[in-house]
């Protein structure tokens, strides 16, 4: 739990200070550090909905293709 309460400061920390150097108004970067969170995690709901669905039908061969240039890339790091 205290991983998750560290990175979720991290990330508010994070959206804050890009938007707020972006824009250089701190009701700005307070209004996208709490809103992009949010929207992410609808997001992320929504992608591993698909990636389920994915794994298990007929996305897994393009799943397949995918694979392999992404683990080729992770190897050579």
């Amino acid at each position: 739990m205290v991983k998750t309460i560290t990175f979720a400061v991290m990330h508010f920390s994070v959206a804050f200070t890009v938007a707020y150097l972006i824009s250089g108004s701190f009701l700005v970067g307070g209004l996208v550090a709490t809103i992009e969170p949010a929207i992410n995690t609808v997001a992320y709901y929504f992608h591993e909905k698909l990636w389920q669905k994915a794994s298990s039908d007929r996305f897994s061969a393009l799943l397949e293709v995918l694979k392999s240039p992404i683990e080729s890339y992770a190897m050579k790091s």
